[in-house]
């Protein structure tokens, strides 16, 4: 008997009333907004009502550096999550909404999967409460409005080449990477160069992120910088009187989004920043609630623990206050005989039959990665736990390979079968985290905020990415004395460079050495609250490739189902 898709699982699933879950997690009924029947808004007052109630241990799910396999963080987030019910204990999980993009492109759902799923599964990856749409409108209303200001005599000053705010969209759509808007008629505007971005890569995005109230993020987007003049000054949102009305659509947007396991833990959505040029983290203001919900709060952070949790720590810490006492370092056996480099793995392709042979050696031999990784958390003060995600076909020779590794570095690893048997699958593994989160923290932020630019930044390259130092470009160095000029020198750093390696390049597997990073441009998110060297050819809007899931994601009338229902979602 084959093995259910992850969407046929997730409509058996039980569902308790929103507010069921809610009062037993401690959430004061009168924030509980509904929203239909499988979400609902929590209202922001949630925050100082719970202050009072106990703090949870706080516990960050990373990974390896990703490969084309995917190494199960949100599974992995979710199914732990489950498990602490299985040992008498209980927790929150806290994790991004996922963008329509790549739900249509090539990756899927983002609600987890098998039997350690976020559901209602539909109701997640498509549209949820429309937080990913409002931020779209905020976004593009501060596109109008600049593009209205140029028209209307650019009072402000812009220089038209020096124009950093464009347009965006939640759809991958390569076309609109580049685009010449204005043409026609002199009433149609005026003409430039600009483009589009995904909805999940716009600074407004990063912003909900990290603001930690209604009028936190108010003043945040009163400082994005839209672009400069001709004397390199930065002209803000607020100068065009844009901020306000970006605020207003956002109002809604800002409460965290509450749903549920297939287990009924309970689970925080909100906001989707990219993982690579930021945060890839979810919310402050879901975290503020979460910290009083259970026992344990679960935050899930994107790509490897040299990206995402790096970011989690440096930024996203820094600017809630809230300081992790335990993390998951997610790993499997096949991504880390993928790092040893020996193998061609192609996302939709089957895997290479030597790949899936049991061998321990080429384990140890990738397994350079999970140990810089374990390294990462160590110098950031955090005990880690290594969760070996195991997939059917798994050695077990192989699977002792993980857990020797972690056992060199002190580390406590836990094997977990999470997407095959949900809550009970991941029963060692909250074990050993409760026993990890119980030790006394000493976490550190990497860097002091008095740092310079230039200083923060071959921090991070020289002590989490392993670099032997950093090189700046003649345009780099010139954009980081601007914004240090112009006061942003104690803004916090987001890398952006590939996730596929540690490195700056993504055919680099494992942990490499003897290499520099490259820094080419600097960018200023100072609304969001970071500036972002660009440390390679980060894309901003995916593309469809020949076979998209869009293909095959359809409603049935035909008798093959109940009419009206979503099928091909994955």
């Amino acid at each position: 008997m084959s093995f259910p898709t992850d969407l046929e699982i997730a409509k058996g699933a039980h569902l308790l009333p929103l507010d069921e879950v809610a009062t037993d997690a401690g959430i004061p009924t009168e924030y509980l907004e509904p929203f239909g029947t499988g979400a609902a808004k929590i209202g922001l007052g949630a925050i100082e009502a719970m202050a009072d109630r106990p703090r949870a241990k706080y516990v960050v799910v990373s990974a390896i550096t990703p490969t084309p396999l995917g190494e199960g963080k949100t599974t992995t987030t979710v199914g732990l999550g489950q498990a602490f019910q299985h040992i008498g204990s209980s927790a929150t999980i806290a994790i991004r909404q996922p963008s329509m993009g790549p739900t249509f492109g090539i990756k899927g759902g983002a609600a987890g999967g098998g039997y350690s799923q976020v559901v209602p599964m539909e109701l997640l990856n498509l549209h949820l409460t429309g937080d990913m749409h409002a931020v779209t409108a905020a976004h593009n209303l501060c596109s109008a409005m600049l593009d209205a200001h140029l028209y209307h005599g650019n009072e402000a000053g812009f220089d038209q080449h020096n124009i950093a705010w464009r347009r965006v969209l939640d759809v991958n759509d390569r076309a609109l990477r580049n685009t010449v808007i204005g043409l026609g008629g002199r009433l149609d505007g005026v003409p430039r160069e600009t483009g589009f971005d995904i909805t999940a890569a716009s600074e407004v995005m990063a912003a909900l992120a990290l603001c930690t109230s209604l009028q936190d993020l108010r003043a945040r987007m009163g400082r994005i910088v839209l672009g400069y003049s001709k004397d390199g000054d930065p002209i803000t949102a607020e100068e065009i009187g844009a901020a306000g009305s970006m605020t207003v659509i956002l109002r809604e947007a800002i409460k965290p989004n509450l749903m549920q396991t297939l287990e009924n833990t309970p689970a925080l959505v909100h906001t989707g920043p990219f993982g690579n040029i930021a945060t890839g983290n979810s919310s402050i203001v879901a975290d503020q609630i979460g910290i009083h919900m259970n026992e344990f709060l679960l935050t899930e952070a994107g790509f490897g623990a040299d990206m995402g949790a790096e970011r989690f720590f440096n930024i996203k810490c820094r600017y809630s206050g809230i300081a992790p006492d335990a993390a998951v370092l997610v790993a499997t056996v096949r991504g880390l005989k993928a790092h040893a480099g020996n193998h061609r793995i192609v996302a939709g392709k089957p895997l290479p039959e030597a790949l899936l042979a049991e061998n321990p050696d080429e384990v140890h031999q990738g397994g350079d990665n999970l140990r810089k990784q374990l390294s990462n958390m160590a110098i950031h003060g955090v005990t880690p736990v290594v969760a070996i995600n195991a997939f059917p076909g798994d050695h077990p020779a192989d699977i002792a390979a993980i857990a020797e590794i972690a056992e060199e570095y002190g580390a406590r690893s836990a094997l977990s079968t999470h997407f095959a048997d949900g809550g009970k699958g991941a029963t060692e593994l909250a074990e050993a985290i409760k026993d990890a989160a119980d030790e006394p923290s000493d976490f550190q932020l990497l860097y002091p905020s008095d740092m310079s630019l230039r200083d923060k930044i071959n921090t991070v390259a020289t002590r989490v990415y392993g670099a032997d130092g950093t090189e700046f470009s003649a345009a780099a160095d010139r954009q980081i004395d601007t914004y240090e000029a112009a006061g942003f020198g104690d803004l916090p750093v987001c890398i952006a460079k590939t996730h596929l390696s540690i490195s700056a390049d993504p055919n680099l597997k494992g942990a490499p050495t003897g290499w520099t990073l490259p820094v080419r441009e600097v960018r200023a998110s100072v609304g969001a609250g970071f500036i972002y060297p660009l440390c390679g050819d980060m894309r901003t809007m995916p593309g469809l490739g020949t076979n998209p899931a869009a293909k095959h994601i359809d409603i049935t009338f035909d008798g093959t189902g109940p009419e009206g229902e979503i099928v091909g979602l994955s």
